[in-house]
């Protein structure tokens, strides 16, 4: 189960233009795969017309992208057995080529699922292995700096995607849409036949080596620690329009003002975790949960100012920069010889959080409000900085 490491070079030096190259293709992959993953959110009225379906219905793509990729979290690294990793990184982003491809020239619902489906196959297999390619690229002792850049490209994704995508489809159609991420892929795929050094398998994987690995300690409150600070995030964050609107009373363009500030300051706060993880992934972890705590308890406080507002939204979005790099870092630690492993549990977390949160959310703010959506919000990131606290060094 040990995941030999091959780095470029030593992770204290400069990187070398081979590294960057091969760091480009994994932040561009990240970018198409994230980029087709938000598009709906922008084409989900163009696309039910068109279809002959409910808005409602249409959303299920979305569902579908999730689910089937929480599934493939588990398996991808088992079924790729002793693979070159290179050749699977490619494989992947020819399975989101095809998929984004038929999505686009889907004619029924079903079609249009069945492509969204093998996006979130390459999703959660490029996800579950990421870090561990990572590390090899760069070495061990700069995954927090190697993974901010492949964060940098899901950030400028979550930014870009859905109003590009809204715009794309209103001058060229929604399939239009969907083609331009295949396009994306394509080019990531380019990178990656350029930059990606070869990666021979030093191992397979197994299901017995997933479960051996949860009985780690470390790996345990790892997954804990993801389980908590990004279901408290989805928790308050999907339903953040809704307290602006209630308790802020700002106007739609100055939530969509106050929105873009939040995506800004998450490139920001992911570009700020890297180092930081590197060199002390737990105080990193410790970090993004109070920035997150003081922010969310903060709009309770004072989320009726709107300067106030737009300030705590921005601290919030820098916390949400900085939680997949810190998540990921304080999880691979308890696990430096398997990370194609801990990377399989790690997506498998995240998805958990994910939909926890969203179930969660809407239970809250329906029953009680948006501000009380902020306060757990602000209650779970405070648990996460108790745990980055308490949980042993590696």
């Amino acid at each position: 189960m040990t995941d030999t490491t091959f780095p470029l070079e030593s992770a204290r030096e400069r990187w070398s233009a081979n590294t960057w190259l091969a760091m480009l293709s994994m932040l561009a992959t990240s970018f198409a795969l994230v980029s087709a993953e938000f598009l709906p959110a922008g084409l989900l009225t163009p696309m039910a017309s068109d279809l002959g379906i409910s808005e409602g219905t249409a959303g299920q793509v979305v569902t579908a992208t999730a689910s089937v990729g929480a599934v493939a979290a588990l398996f991808s690294n088992v079924l790729i057995g002793r693979l070159n990793r290179k050749l699977v990184m490619i494989g992947l982003s020819l399975l989101a080529i095809a998929s984004n491809l038929l999505a686009a020239f889907a004619t029924d619902f079903w079609l249009l699922l069945l492509g969204r489906a093998g996006l979130g196959i390459a999703l959660s297999a490029f996800w579950a292995l990421s870090v561990a390619v990572v590390a090899r690229i760069v070495g061990e002792g700069a995954i927090g700096r190697g993974m901010a850049m492949v964060g940098l490209g899901v950030s400028l994704a979550t930014i870009a995607a859905p109003s590009l995508g809204a715009l794309i489809s209103d001058w060229l159609g929604w399939r239009s849409a969907m083609a331009l991420t295949a396009s994306l892929s394509g080019l990531a795929l380019l990178l990656q036949l350029l930059g990606l050094p070869t990666l021979p398998a030093s191992t397979g994987n197994s299901l017995g080596d997933v479960f051996r690995l949860l009985r780690r300690p470390g790996i345990q409150l790892g997954m804990l620690a993801i389980i908590l600070l990004m279901a408290g995030h989805m928790t308050g964050s999907v339903y953040v329009r809704p307290f602006l609107e209630q308790v802020t009373a700002l106007s739609t363009n100055m939530i969509a003002l106050a929105l873009g500030g939040f995506g800004l300051a998450a490139v920001l706060g992911n570009l700020a975790a890297g180092r930081l993880a590197d060199i002390d992934a737990g105080r990193a972890l410790a970090i993004t949960g109070a920035i997150m705590a003081l922010a969310a308890l903060a709009l309770v406080l004072w989320g009726a100012n709107v300067a106030a507002a737009f300030t705590f939204v921005a601290l919030w979005g820098f916390a949400f920069g900085m939680a997949p790099v810190a998540l990921q870092a304080n999880l691979s630690r308890a696990a430096p010889d398997a990370l194609e492993t801990s990377g399989s549990l790690m997506v498998v977390s995240f998805q958990v959080a994910i939909t926890t949160g969203a179930v969660v959310g809407g239970y809250v703010v329906d029953t009680y409000s948006a501000v009380a959506n902020m306060l757990l919000t602000a209650i779970l990131a405070a648990l996460t900085l108790l745990l980055a606290l308490v949980q042993p060094k590696a």
